[in-house]
């Protein structure tokens, strides 16, 4: 089976993250004020893998943050130290998938996006 999970995250004063799982319309949302869109989008992609830990389906996570898919597939570097620390803890937990892609989708595709009303 493949499960298809739609993140999400917004910065700011009224900053959170989530995500939405297509096939059980199950979804997640914390409220994390003032965090970047960047840290928001790794909080997203994290909290999801967290939920999926042991899962043996095919994941496929969905983001629109094309810089956070690019960093975690190692296609751009990570300058700032408080991304590169998120991105360790989603390596270390992407390591313990056997079966995961993330990958970028357009903004107005994005389910978790509209969900979180974003």
């Amino acid at each position: 089976m493949t499960i298809s999970i739609f993140v999400d995250g917004s910065g700011g004063p009224n900053a959170g993250f989530g995500f939405f799982v297509k096939e059980s319309g199950e979804s997640f949302y914390k409220k994390e004020p003032n965090i970047t869109n960047n840290q928001a989008e790794y909080m997203a992609i994290i909290s999801a893998l967290k939920k999926f830990l042991g899962s043996t389906d095919e994941i496929i996570i969905y983001s629109d943050s094309k810089n956070t898919v690019s960093q975690l597939n190692h296609e751009f570097a990570i300058n700032n130290s408080q991304l590169r620390t998120l991105a360790m803890e989603a390596w270390e937990l992407i390591a313990k998938f056997s079966n995961l892609k993330i990958l970028w989708i357009p903004r107005n595709e994005n389910l978790a996006g509209k969900m979180l009303g974003s």
